[in-house]
This record gives C-alpha cells, sequence and structure tokens, in this order.
C-alpha cells in the first residue's frame, strides 16, 4: 500500500490554479481557520472579564469600598491578568518552540476554559468573605498564563503555512478572533443586561462566563484537527530546534524585541480603553445605561471584524512601513475626537466616534502579527512574539482603564486621559516603522534544508 502521507504533485494531489498541491492548500486553509476559531474563544473569555470589571465585580466582590474604589479594585484584578500574561508567553513559548505550536494551543485553550468557567461560578464577597476576591484574582491569573501563550501560537500557525510573501495576509486570521470574540462578549452582556438588576447581579452575569465551557469543546476539536506548522516541523528534521529560546532570544535579540513592545502598544491599550474604561466612564459619568452603551461597543467590533482585514491586504499588496504610517498618523485625530463624541451623551454621535477611531488601529493589528512573525527566526519565533505582546499587554493594555480612571478620578476631566492615549499611539507609530525598516530576519536554520534540497536536484 502506498503511503500517502507525504505525498506531492508527483504523486498525483491534484493541483490548484497557481500552481499549489490542493492538499497544501487544504492545509492553508484548515490552519486559518483553526487560528481564527481558537483566538476568538480565547478573547471571548478574556474580554468577558473587562466587560464584568466594567459593570458588575466592584459591587459584588469589593462591596465595603466606594462605587468608585469598587471600580479601580475591579480594574486592578483585571490587570492582574495582564501581569501573568509575560509568563505565560515565555512558559507556552518555550513548549511551542521546543515540542510544536499545536501543542501550546492545545494546552492554552483548556487552561483558558478551566479558568473562565471558575470564575462564573465564583462564590461573592457576601458568601465567603475575602475569600471570593481571593479566587477571583488567582482564577484571572490563569486567564492570564492562558492567553500570554496563545496569540503567539495562534498566529504562527497560520502564518508558518502561508505561501511566500503572504505572512502578513494569514498572519490577519488570528486577529480575526479578536472583534468575533469581542462581539461575542459584549452581545452576551448586553442580552444579560436587559435582566432585572436583582437578577443581573445574582446570576445574569454568571451565564457568558459558563457558557465558555461549551465554545472550548468546539475550539478544542478543531484545533486537534491541524497539523504542525511546516516551519517547526523542518527544524525539528535538521535538529535546528532551540534547546532554551529565551535565553537565545535575550542574548540576540533585544532590541527587537523592545521595539516589538512599543508596536503593541497601540493595540494593547485601544481594546481597552474603548471597551472597558469608556464602559465604566459612559454608565457612571456620562448617564449612558448598561445596554445602550454595550450596542456602542458591539458596533465598533462590529466594524473591526469586517473592515480590520482590509489592512493586511493592503500591506500584501503595498509598501508595508508606508500603510502602517498612514494608518497611524489618521489614529492621532480619531482617537480624540472618539471620546469628544462619546462625551455628548448621544447614542449615534458615541457609535459613530468609535467606529472611525476603530478603523485605524484595528487595521494596523492586521498587519501586526505577520510583521512581528517576520521579525524574529523561526526557532525562537513563538517566545519573542508571545512575549513581546505580553509584555505590550501588561504594561499598556492591562493598565489602561486602570490609568485611565485614575486620571479622571484626579482631574475630573477626560483630556488626560486623551493625551496619554495620544502618546501610547506615537510610540506605536515609530518602532512599527522602526521594526518594517529593517525587514524579515535572516533565518540561518533554513540554509542546512535548502542546501539538501538543491543536493538533490
Amino acid at each position: 500500500m502506498t503511503d500517502t502521507s507525504t505525498a506531492g504533485p508527483d504523486d498525483g494531489d491534484r493541483m490548484t490554479g497557481d500552481g499549489t498541491p490542493a492538499s497544501t492548500a487544504r492545509m492553508r486553509r484548515r490552519a486559518g481557520i483553526a487560528s481564527f476559531v481558537g483566538t476568538t474563544i480565547e478573547w471571548y473569555d478574556f474580554y468577558i472579564y473587562g466587560t464584568a470589571a466594567a459593570l458588575v465585580l466592584g459591587p459584588l466582590f469589593f462591596p465595603s469600598v466606594s462605587p468608585a474604589a469598587g471600580v479601580l479594585a475591579s480594574f486592578a484584578t483585571f490587570w492582574v491578568g495582564f501581569l501573568a500574561r509575560p509568563i505565560g508567553g515565555i512558559v507556552f513559548g518555550h513548549l511551542g518552540d521546543r515540542l510544536g505550536r499545536k501543542t501550546a494551543l492545545v494546552s492554552t485553550l483548556m487552561l483558558m476554559g478551566v479558568s473562565t468557567l471558575a470564575i462564573g461560578l465564583l462564590p461573592s464577597f457576601d458568601e465567603i468573605g475575602t475569600a471570593a476576591p481571593v479566587l477571583l484574582v488567582t482564577a484571572r491569573l490563569v486567564q492570564g498564563l492562558a492567553v500570554g501563550g496563545e496569540w503567539g501560537g495562534a498566529v504562527l500557525i497560520a502564518s508558518e503555512h502561508a505561501s511566500k510573501g503572504k505572512k502578513i495576509l494569514y498572519g490577519a486570521f488570528a486577529q480575526q478572533g479578536s472583534p468575533a470574540g469581542q462581539m461575542l462578549a459584549t452581545g452576551s452582556f448586553a442580552l444579560a443586561a436587559t435582566l432585572p438588576e436583582a437578577d443581573f447581579l445574582s446570576w445574569g452575569w454568571r451565564v457568558p462566563f459558563l457558557v465558555s465551557a461549551a465554545l472550548v469543546v468546539v475550539g478544542l476539536i478543531i484545533r486537534l484537527r491541524i497539523e504542525e506548522s511546516p516551519e517547526l516541523a523542518r527544524l525539528r528534521r535538521t535538529g535546528s530546534t532551540s534547546r532554551f529560546p529565551l535565553g537565545e532570544l535575550m542574548r540576540g535579540a533585544k532590541g527587537m524585541v523592545a521595539l516589538s513592545i512599543g508596536a503593541c502598544a497601540l493595540v494593547a491599550a485601544a481594546a481597552y480603553f474603548k471597551n472597558t474604561f469608556a464602559l465604566s466612564w459612559a454608565t457612571t459619568e456620562l448617564g449612558y445605561d448598561r445596554s445602550t452603551f454595550l450596542n456602542v461597543i458591539l458596533i465598533s467590533s462590529f466594524v473591526q471584524f469586517c473592515t480590520q482585514p482590509l489592512g493586511a491586504f493592503m500591506a500584501t499588496w503595498w509598501n508595508p512601513r508606508k500603510v502602517v504610517t498612514a494608518l497611524l498618523i489618521l489614529e492621532l485625530p480619531l482617537f480624540p475626537l472618539m471620546f469628544a463624541m462619546i462625551s455628548t451623551g448621544n447614542f449615534a454621535l458615541a457609535a459613530l466616534g468609535m467606529a472611525l477611531a476603530t478603523l485605524p488601529h484595528t487595521m494596523y493589528y492586521a498587519i501586526l502579527a505577520g510583521m512581528l512573525a517576520e521579525a524574529f527566526p523561526a526557532r525562537m519565533r513563538y517566545t519573542a512574539i508571545s512575549l513581546s505582546y505580553a509584555l505590550a499587554g501588561t504594561m499598556f493594555g492591562g493598565t489602561a482603564p486602570l490609568i485611565g480612571q485614575s486620571l479622571l478620578s484626579l482631574t475630573g476631566s477626560i483630556v488626560p486621559v486623551v493625551v496619554y492615549s495620544l502618546l501610547i499611539v506615537v510610540l506605536s507609530l515609530f518602532t512599527a516603522r522602526a521594526i518594517l525598516r529593517r525587514g524579515p530576519a535572516p533565518d540561518p536554520d533554513a540554509a542546512p534544508a535548502a542546501s539538501r534540497r538543491a543536493e538533490a536536484v
């Protein structure tokens, strides 16, 4: 019997219109879909916590302090998840670089599912006292570990299956999971928020967390069917996998890690300025009710889902550095406009302002994944991009609601929050341009395989 597991074009594998074997094309599509579905579920789990932190966790888990202090305390637990993300990036990055992208991705999805389900089942402070916030923080830490290792693997399982010149385009599959997860998270809370206040506080807020269990099962089934990344498989064949990728990264690529953190800063902060800080600000200071402003966020997430891939297409067809520069410069006037339109208290203006501000940074977000994947050699790539993205999340994402609320409470004005957000835009603009100016990282590990192919010919 003929072994068809490694069949190529000479073994009867049908060719597609662009000369790619049909089996390879199927594998690429499957990797892209698995990347998208898995990240959707992971981001759904992570985003529902941010929504709950803005709406309900303060009074349930920190009832002994004032409402404003309760919001700050719940935002502090929100940040705890970001503190754990670099550890998750290191642990699962090491696993992904040593044992395989698929192994790490299955592990992160299971870990995220268990921790999210646990949050949905937690008793409140009134039921078990101080143990409640302690358990909440613990579950949030586990969430952070999982998402810290998720993003890098999802990006690589898609981008490393891509054909030459298509890494940015395929990396965008993973990025689509963010708006899809946000829509699911916001939609689930929008439905829960229609319940009477007493029902919402007692059990309604828990439903989005409990639904996660079913989503995780679906995600696991899909991820278990994907094949390992071709680049990781090549490293295994040539014996070139890294024994200690973090050590190699710190010895030879610290500067690129620093640039990558800066490039990720805007996308890390923008989501939580809009979806967590703005939600709290709008519902406590500006008079929006919960359902109304959740619908504002839902509209912006839908806009993101529909328009975000355009960034990847633009960077594939045209000069990526010019595209990134144009997008981030456009963000400079639109972020202040968003805050100004939200402050009117008008639903239509708030939705329009948030949708407009969403366009540039989310199209940039579509480019970011493939851009970072090309910046590091394959043998340390999972660790490198996971750690960079996780550190940016810790420094700029998790702190965004906390710093925003602190600035608002100290000054009574939204202006300092706007200024802070613009500084982050400028940081990402300069660091992203620097990465793209350097171009793709040379990959010396590809040389032995290339030499053997030449000799065989």
